[in-house]
């Protein structure tokens, strides 16, 4: 139950970091409510893996990439120890 509950959640993160980094690519005002929102709710993972790893040629930013990989490797710890 709290494991579905947790799988649930990962998978919706994962959903708003691939929404942010097309509304990255479209250009949309990053003063908008809606992306300041979702900037702030993706921030809390995606700043820190930016630090470590930068953008490709200055403008390339892969940390979206990274961290959906290690939210899936979270999501198979999950799924190995809860069931």
């Amino acid at each position: 139950m709290i494991g579905n509950l947790f799988i649930d959640i990962l998978q919706i993160y994962s959903l708003l970091i691939i929404v942010r980094a097309v509304v990255s690519w479209t250009g949309i005002d990053p003063g908008n409510q809606l992306v300041r929102i979702l900037n702030s709710v993706t921030d809390p993972v995606l700043v820190p893996i930016q630090r470590i790893v930068p953008p490709i040629g200055g403008a390339i930013d892969i940390s979206p990439i990274v961290a959906l990989f290690l939210i899936q490797i979270l999501k198979a710890v999950v799924i190995r120890i809860l069931w």
